[in-house]
C-alpha cells in the first residue's frame, strides 16, 4: 500500500510540475506572420488564455508549399518546436494544426528516426488537435494539378501548382498513408493522440450573419468548390478525409454555437465558440 501511495504522489507531483505549452501549426502556404495572416490574434489569444501560463505559446511560420518531409516544412516545424520547447522548458506540448499542417505534424509523429529533433518533440507532445486535417487529400488538389480553373474567390485557398497541393492529391495521400504515415485504417496507431475536428458544410447566405465569420467571400468560394466534393465537406475537404487519421474529437454541428457548420476557413478562426472549446482544452 505504501508503494502505491508513493506512486500516486509521484504522478500528482509530475502533473503539478508540468509546464504546458501550445503550438499553432498553419496549413498550406508560406507564412511569415501566421498570427495576423492565418489564425488572427483573437483566435490565438483566446486559446492560449486557457494555459496556466498564457505566455507558453508559439505560432509556427514555415513554408508549407513544400512536401511535408521537406526541410522547409517538417524541418522548419521541428526547428521552431524545438526552440520553443527548450526556450520555455515545455514538458507538455499541445499542438493545434489546421488542414495540411496536420500532415506535416503527422510526418514527424510517424518518422521518429528521420530527424534527431523528432524524438524529443514526440516525447513532449501530449496530443494534436487537428482542425480539418487533409489526412486523405482532396479532389480539389486533383483538379488543380489537372489544370481545372476555379472561381477567383478561392484562389487564396489553392494557390498555384506547388508541391503541397500536388502532395494532397487523393491518390498521392493514399500512397503516403499506406507507407510513410501512421494513424489511418490498417496502419499502426500514432504514438500520440491525434484527434480531429471535422467541418461538415458551408453556409454563405448573404442575409445570415454567421456566414460572415471568417470572411463572407471566402465562404462563398468554399460553397462553390463543394461542387467537386461530397455533400459532407467543409468546402475544401470531404469529411472522410478529415476523419481518415487518428480519432474523431467532434463534428462541427455537435459542438458549435447554434449548431453551425465550420467551413474550411472558419475552422481556423474564432467562429461559433471553437476558440472557447480549444481554450478549455488547454487546461485538460
Amino acid at each position: 500500500m505504501r508503494y502505491l501511495i508513493l506512486a500516486a504522489l509521484a504522478v500528482v507531483s509530475g502533473v503539478c510540475n508540468a509546464n504546458t505549452g501550445v503550438a499553432f501549426v498553419h496549413g498550406t502556404g508560406q507564412q511569415s506572420n501566421a498570427t495576423a495572416d492565418y489564425w488572427k490574434p483573437e483566435f490565438v489569444n483566446n486559446v492560449r488564455g486557457g494555459l496556466p501560463n498564457p505566455a507558453n505559446y508559439v505560432v509556427i511560420n514555415c513554408d508549407f508549399t513544400k512536401y511535408m518531409w521537406d526541410n522547409a516544412a517538417a524541418g522548419c516545424l521541428a526547428g521552431q518546436l524545438t526552440t520553443f520547447i527548450n526556450g520555455k522548458g515545455i514538458t507538455r506540448l499541445i499542438v493545434i494544426t489546421h488542414s495540411n499542417g496536420g500532415n506535416v505534424m503527422r510526418w514527424i509523429l510517424s518518422n521518429p528516426t528521420w530527424d534527431s529533433r523528432y524524438p524529443d518533440i514526440i516525447a513532449k507532445t501530449v496530443r494534436v488537435n487537428a482542425l480539418a486535417p487533409s489526412s486523405a487529400g482532396t479532389p480539389l488538389a486533383d483538379a488543380v494539378i489537372a489544370g481545372n480553373v476555379f472561381e477567383s474567390a478561392v484562389g487564396w485557398l489553392l494557390g498555384y501548382k506547388n508541391d503541397a497541393v500536388r502532395m494532397q492529391q487523393t491518390s498521392w495521400m493514399a500512397s503516403y498513408n499506406a507507407s510513410w504515415l501512421l494513424g489511418t485504417s490498417g496502419r499502426p496507431a500514432l504514438p500520440r493522440t491525434f484527434r480531429n475536428v471535422v467541418g461538415t458544410d458551408v453556409d454563405s447566405a448573404i442575409w445570415d450573419s454567421d456566414s460572415y465569420c471568417g470572411g463572407y467571400f471566402e465562404n462563398v468560394g468554399l460553397e462553390t468548390t463543394q461542387l467537386w466534393l461530397n455533400s459532407c465537406s467543409d468546402g475544401f475537404l470531404n469529411c472522410s478525409s478529415q476523419s481518415a487519421a487518428g480519432s474523431l474529437w467532434f463534428q462541427d454541428k455537435s459542438r458549435m454555437r447554434g449548431s453551425e457548420p465550420l467551413s474550411h476557413n472558419q475552422s481556423r478562426r474564432a467562429c461559433f465558440g471553437l476558440d472557447s472549446i480549444l481554450r478549455t482544452d488547454m487546461g485538460s
